[in-house]
């Protein structure tokens, strides 16, 4: 099995060469058209193309950071998108012209090829939170992206049809984001597929974040709407993108219960972190925690909600970032992306013990012993410390590379940044009235444990395109026999 990581150098400088009759015989267009989309959105980006088995297009980074685009700021933040995997260009022809007819092998070039190039236009914009739904190029969106990875999902998997030896043909590379290495170069189809499953996670994560910000006009103002039409329109935001992150949550989950299975554990060790298990299961539980976030606030603001209902809901959001927190604890994050990453997490996972403690406090107040009081107080001061120890790590992760802002408080931290600190500076006086400050439980009781009511969609793998039926696919399966003998 044949890998190629490509680390950043540092100290190195690079000038790009130019092209010559040698190079455009080892390059296809494809590659071409690829290298001037990517230097359009990075002038500081040049690429040193050299010559490699399987069509596989080296780049060796400068210091400026290489192929990798990171922004200094991604502006507004309502859900973290830990940067977008981006496709580089593969020739089908040379690694599949031999086993398969040309019209399977230009089905497969075609559609690659339209995600290589809006994945090279999305991802400079995806921290553009307030942009038109286009490029002024007339550039792709999240939904068109979305929608081409969904097209060839189903065009690539023909790759592995049966077990097909076919999915060893080709070297698949891929530009990472949270891992060390620049690019990860494969020659497993399965890790293509993991990759596709991953960037459309991504997407649909980067479009809750569109939802959830506050909605501006094209010219940056907010909008001139009734107050009671703004409440439902946000209200259905809020509800399209529970949907989304469930959606985003089940391509996830299908990657660590149907994809990640199919790689050879020894290959599976050579994956960027980017798709360690790990991390898609600390993404998949990000994805659910968010939801039940999302969840609380509508909660807090139903009349009909109960305090069991919204304690419940705080303890399962805790068990999702706790989740989370465990699954890329001993996960290598250690550049920006990475690093940004596990601080979110952390941050997500005190936030939500702050709530669960407020909650879990005004029930215990509901006893009438003087135990439940000293429980409720105790309850009580743990979220007060919670909800600081969180400002403190929401500075800390918007503070880290690259830097991002909150926007304004909604939901469940609208209403508990109040809450917290003036019932619990309440509670807390009212009680030192009656009982000592030694009857004061010293440690927070044990919250409830819940486990999580959401789920994520339950996405399955599409059947391979009936393309790979046909009858003119009989010469490459035999072909594909053919390597299976040998």
């Amino acid at each position: 099995m044949f890998v190629t990581k490509h680390k950043k150098r540092s100290g190195v400088e690079v000038k790009s060469i130019p092209e010559t009759k040698r190079l455009e015989s080892k390059v296809t267009t494809t590659a071409k058209a690829f290298d001037e989309i990517t230097r359009s959105f990075d002038p500081f980006v040049n690429l040193l193309i050299a010559d490699q088995d399987m069509g596989c297009l080296v780049s060796t980074p400068q210091d400026s950071g290489g192929n990798r685009r990171r922004p200094g700021s991604i502006g507004d933040v309502s859900v973290y998108v830990p940067g977008f995997r981006i496709p580089k260009p593969v020739d089908f022809s040379l690694s599949l012209g031999d086993h398969l007819p040309k019209n399977l092998v230009k089905s497969l070039s075609a559609l690659r090829t339209r995600i290589v190039v809006m994945a090279g236009q999305e991802a400079p914009t995806v921290s553009r939170t307030r942009r038109k739904s286009a490029t002024q190029h007339g550039g792709s969106t999240l939904a068109d992206l979305h929608q081409a990875l969904e097209d060839y999902l189903p065009v690539v998997l023909g790759l592995v049809k049966d077990g097909s030896q076919l999915q060893h043909k080709v070297q698949f590379v891929w530009m990472n984001q949270e891992d060390e290495a620049e690019e990860t170069a494969i020659s497993n189809a399965w890790y293509e597929v993991l990759s596709v499953l991953h960037l459309m996670a991504m997407l649909s994560l980067s479009q809750a974040n569109l939802l959830l910000l506050p909605r501006t006009s094209s010219d940056g103002y907010q909008p001139k709407v009734s107050e009671d039409l703004y409440s439902v329109l946000v209200t259905d935001s809020r509800r399209a993108s529970i949907d989304i992150f469930l959606k985003a949550a089940g391509y996830l989950d299908c990657a660590v219960r149907n994809v990640l299975p199919q790689l050879p554990h020894p290959l599976r060790k050579e994956l960027p972190v980017d798709l360690a298990e790990g991390v898609l299961r600390a993404l998949c539980l990000q994805a659910l925690g968010q939801s039940v976030d999302i969840q609380l606030g509508m909660a807090i603001d139903s009349a009909k909600a109960t305090l069991a209902v919204k304690r419940r809901l705080a303890c399962e959001m805790v068990k999702s970032w706790q989740q989370a927190q465990d699954n890329i604890m001993n996960l290598p994050l250690a550049n920006g992306w990475g690093e940004k990453h596990r601080l979110l997490i952390k941050w997500k996972y005190v936030e939500a013990k702050a709530a669960a403690y407020y909650y879990h406090g005004l029930i215990l107040d509901e006893g009438n012993t003087e135990k439940s009081h000293g429980m409720a107080v105790a309850a009580l001061q743990a979220a007060d410390e919670y909800f600081k120890e969180s400002k403190r790590a929401c500075e800390a992760f918007n503070a880290a590379s690259p830097l991002s802002r909150n926007p304004p408080l909604w939901g469940t931290m609208k209403y508990l940044s109040d809450k917290i600190p003036k019932d619990t500076s309440s509670k807390v006086r009212i009680n030192r009235d009656l009982y000592s400050y030694e009857k004061i439980m010293e440690t927070a009781p044990t919250l409830p444990d819940f486990d999580l009511a959401l789920k994520p969609d339950d996405f399955q793998l599409p059947p391979a395109d009936p393309s790979w039926n046909e009858e003119n696919v009989v010469s490459g399966q035999a072909s594909s026999n053919h390597l299976r003998s040998e």
